[in-house]
């Protein structure tokens, strides 16, 4: 029998509300499982009252090499890290920068999962903040899309797409089609 998934105690849960005040936050890795691979960037906007605050964006010096698809995807590179500062150190000043913020973000639950298990594997405070996933939202909003992928909510509400796949880039584009889902812009 297959082993099931531990559920994480003190995750935060789902909300399909809108706030005018959250944190839009999204994460580079290194591969798709948040129990082998590493987080080589993090990256967030503060909105308040609608309007973007401040940024956090930091790169993180992983423990192996970034692959050469992965530096194809995203841009990050081994030379791009190698004097980045470690994980923990990072965590811990983006927790300061979170609060307890609304997570807002695409497809959202990887990014909140990878920082749950990164942040215990590092015995810093689970992340339990409650998190809207735009992913969801368009696809309860926006049914005639086929697909509804980031790139496609960026193409169907006219944002640009340029620089994607950067953490603090995708929180920005995310934050767009955000406003857009709800009508807010």
């Amino acid at each position: 029998m297959a082993k099931k998934k531990e559920k994480r105690p003190f995750k935060g849960e789902n909300i399909n509300v809108f706030t005018d005040d959250y944190t839009v936050v999204d994460i580079e890795t290194t591969g798709l499982s948040p129990e082998f691979e590493e987080i080589i960037e993090i990256g967030a906007i503060r909105v308040r009252e609608g309007k973007e605050t401040e940024r956090f964006s930091e790169l993180i010096k992983p423990e192996k090499a970034i692959s050469p698809f992965i530096t194809n995807l995203t841009g990050i590179s081994n030379e791009m890290v190698q004097n980045a500062r470690e994980a923990k150190e990072v965590l811990s000043d983006f927790r300061e920068f979170l609060g307890d913020d609304v997570i807002v973000g695409h497809n959202v639950n990887f990014d909140v999962d990878f920082l749950y298990d990164h942040c215990a594997k590092r015995e810093l405070a689970p992340l339990s903040n409650n998190y809207i996933d735009t992913l969801k939202v368009s696809r309860r909003v926006l049914t005639s899309l086929h697909h509804h992928r980031l790139s496609d909510l960026a193409e169907y509400y006219s944002v640009s797409y340029e620089g994607a796949h950067r953490a603090v880039n995708d929180c920005a584009i995310t934050n767009c089609c955000y406003r857009r889902l709800f009508d807010r812009e």
